[in-house]
């Protein structure tokens, strides 16, 4: 397996570097190439045309980085911008919702699945229709019974209930995902859940796996957590087959580069550094910054 490819990923921040940590452990040959938005953080309440912008500006500059694939490792860019940006460019790009519809449904136990997200995310209703989606694609719960009651009709699998927190990537790019101040807006968001009987939880910004062990102290075990950087690293894996089977048919021989990772902001570079360094330490070496044209 070659996995000599350079691909780029995207985030509004440190959220981002969740997914980048699944693929790192899955796939260690890559070499990537991280731009977190900071200097436009967080994402949450942008306008569609914004995220498009965005995305469209940031992809171009992986590009030009030597980029052959982009992981959107955002929620709100992948619910909003991604299919218009899959329009303008005609590398692969990979994004978190599908991914994590899959996982959910395969997760869930008793077909009752619940989101938190920005606000641009839970408005866009893109979890709900990607979960009707990938239950018309063949896509089915590892429970037995819930598969079996689900086929004959008996029972609906579905999104019950969802819940915008905009507090929470703040709290992140702050460092502060683990204080009393964190647990407290936790509780305030996740009030609802317990009564709606979900038994399934979709981490729906990349930054709230960092919140996770707050969230299972506050759910409990008994409520599965769906991150969508799990099963976003099986669609990645399939674009690099394909990537592979690109780079055989054209005898491409590749230069090694000693490289591994590369950081890039439109933000403060120190900030950057010191939180992604808490929440994943060591992993940041080095932070570039990037400033947009007006």
């Amino acid at each position: 397996m070659k996995r000599q490819h350079v691909i780029g990923m995207f985030d509004s921040g440190v959220g981002g570097l969740t997914v980048m940590k699944e693929i790192l452990e899955q796939i260690p040959e890559l070499r990537i190439i991280y731009l977190g938005d900071t200097a436009r953080v967080p994402y949450g309440n942008r306008s569609k045309e914004e995220l498009i912008d965005f995305g469209e500006e940031i992809i171009t500059f992986l590009i030009s980085q030597g980029a052959e694939a982009v992981v959107v490792a955002c929620n709100t860019s992948s619910a909003n911008a991604l299919p218009d940006l899959k329009k303008s460019f005609d590398i692969p790009l990979i994004g978190t919702i599908e991914p994590g519809a899959r996982l959910a449904v395969s997760k869930t136990s008793g077909g009752k699945i619940g989101l938190i997200a920005t606000e641009a995310t839970v408005r866009s209703k893109a979890y709900s229709s990607a979960i009707s989606r990938v239950l018309s694609k063949g896509v089915l719960p590892e429970d037995q019974g819930l598969r079996e009651s689900w086929q004959q009709g008996e029972q609906s699998i579905a999104l019950v209930k969802s819940q915008a927190c905009p507090l929470f990537v703040p709290l992140v790019e702050a460092g502060l995902s683990k204080t009393p101040e964190a647990r407290g807006i936790a509780r305030t968001y996740l009030s609802g859940f317990d009564t709606a009987g979900v038994d399934a939880l979709i981490l729906g910004c990349t930054h709230y796996p960092f919140l996770a062990p707050v969230i299972r102290d506050i759910l409990g075990e008994q409520t599965a957590l769906i991150d969508p950087a799990q099963a976003m690293v099986d669609e990645l894996k399939s674009v690099l087959d394909k990537l592979d089977e690109v780079q055989e048919m054209k005898a491409k021989s590749t230069v090694k580069e000693t490289w591994k990772l590369r950081f890039y902001v439109s933000g403060d570079p120190e900030l950057f550094q010191s939180v992604g360094n808490t929440l994943l330490p060591g992993l940041i070496q080095e932070v570039r910054q990037v400033i947009w044209g007006d």
